[in-house]
């Protein structure tokens, strides 16, 4: 198989969630160049709603709201999720700005939260996704101040004489320097700093002035009577942030093996730039190494890139979209819903014996070659608003989805699917695929979809 077909299928699974149905036809024959200017081509930005109309703003936490009136405000939130879950991933799926979303879902797994306002995830969503190639900065001070993060890390909780330190710890250890950068006692005057961040019920930032410690504190050998602004300004003036930031970016869009001589030249770039994410993801995508054969399909998807890959390059019209999000669940990677403030874990975290049994088979079910019979890990706490296992079984229909093999028979006329669809498919044994296909291209593709192979980015 040409380099350059091997080279362009590995740029548009790491740049975005693969090669989508009407671009196979000139994929073997394009130039890496208009990829890549195809992949950093930027349209009008439009953000991610839901239909569902809102209810009243009543507080759960409000004293006058009844048993009946919580529940009907977490009936509601759970449908707006359920839509944003859903429009994410059709953003993903159809969207020509792919490297937009992609690095929108590598944010959403940085910056995780997990709360049930869906006015606020819908806040923080097209935050991440309008800012997801800008600059570091914006985007740091622009979530550091969403009602999102500062709900899930109990910031609003956090007033001078009793300061809370979940959100300065968190802010310094998973989004920008890491361990090892800081002391105890730079939390806990970041915290201070911190006091008085929080938001009204509208879902608008609130410096709280009178809940502010306006002492005098000292952060990472600095002193001053400093804001919860300078402390994440300190923060970006540390060369660690560039560092922490570049290896996460790295081994998401690169290689789970950190290269450390790499990542030290693109975060001193990166640093240099002000922290300009498009440039720095420019440099990544456009240097050699980055084809190199021990970085092509070396990456086990994400179930989201799973669906996603598979929904772009099947045309599919799906019936009941609300059971996607079961898939989503069955696999441990519900969008909204991390399971907890680090995000997903990667890599061989995704594959256990029920999950990637349930991963072979999802070409099957979705082509309805063969019924859904899975329950969820026992494991888990996303309960859905779901308490048992029956309660998901029973509850469970399946997706309805009809593809339209025609358009796929037109696209992968007179070329070897595998080419298509395999990232690596040097690594893949055709005669066993051909044993089970009887021969029509639609069986030809299932099976493909089916191979461990096509796990693999």
């Amino acid at each position: 198989m040409a380099a350059s077909l091997i080279n362009n299928k590995h740029l548009l699974w790491r740049a975005g969630f693969g090669p989508g149905i009407e671009q196979i036809d000139d994929l073997k024959n394009k130039n890496i160049k208009t990829i890549l200017n195809e992949v950093f081509n930027e349209e009008s930005f439009s953000p991610i709603v839901y239909e569902t109309p809102d209810i009243q703003p009543i507080e759960y936490t409000d004293p006058k709201a009844t048993a009946e009136q919580k529940r009907e405000i977490q009936r509601v939130n759970q449908k707006q999720n359920n839509e944003l879950n859903l429009n994410f991933l059709q953003k993903m799926t159809a969207s020509k700005e792919q490297l937009r979303e992609k690095m929108a879902f590598f944010w959403h797994g940085h910056f995780a939260t997990r709360i049930n306002n869906s006015k606020f995830n819908q806040q923080l969503l097209n935050i991440i996704r309008e800012k997801s190639l800008g600059n570091f900065k914006d985007l740091l001070f622009e979530v550091s101040r969403s009602p999102a993060m500062l709900s899930f890390l109990n910031n609003q909780q956090n007033k001078k004489d009793h300061p809370n330190e979940n959100f300065a710890r968190e802010v310094m250890e998973l989004f920008t320097m890491g361990r090892g950068n800081y002391t105890e006692k730079d939390i806990r005057e970041a915290a201070r700093a911190f006091t008085g961040w929080g938001y009204d019920k509208e879902g608008n930032f609130n410096e709280r002035k009178k809940l502010h410690d306006t002492g005098t504190k000292t952060f990472l050998g600095k002193t001053g009577n400093f804001t919860g602004d300078d402390i994440l300004n300190i923060i970006l003036e540390q060369k660690s942030t560039a560092e922490f930031i570049t290896t996460k970016i790295y081994t998401f869009f690169v290689n789970e093996k950190p290269d450390s001589s790499r990542i030290k030249n693109l975060s001193e770039d990166f640093y240099q730039s002000g922290y300009d994410i498009k440039k720095l993801m420019n440099e990544i995508f456009s240097s050699p190494w980055f084809y190199d054969k021990k970085n092509i399909g070396n990456r086990i998807k994400s179930p989201t890139e799973l669906f996603v890959g598979m929904m772009r390059i099947l045309p599919m019209n799906i019936q009941n979209p609300e059971n996607i999000t079961v898939y989503q669940k069955l696999l441990g990677q519900m969008l909204l819903y991390p399971p907890n403030v680090a995000g997903w874990p990667n890599g061989k975290s995704w594959i256990d014996s029920s999950t990637l049994m349930l991963r072979l088979q999802i070409p099957q079910i979705w082509s309805g070659l063969r019924p859904m019979e899975y329950s969820a890990r026992e494991d888990d706490d996303m309960d859905m608003g779901m308490k048992s296992r029956e309660a998901l079984n029973k509850s469970f229909k399946n997706p309805n989805i009809i593809i339209d093999w025609n358009k796929v028979d037109q696209a992968l006329a007179q070329k070897k699917a595998e080419d298509y669809l395999i990232v690596n498919s040097e690594s893949l044994d055709m005669n066993i695929v051909n044993q089970f296909s009887d021969k029509s291209l639609k069986m030809n593709v299932i099976n493909l979809m089916s191979t461990p192979e096509y796990q693999l980015m």
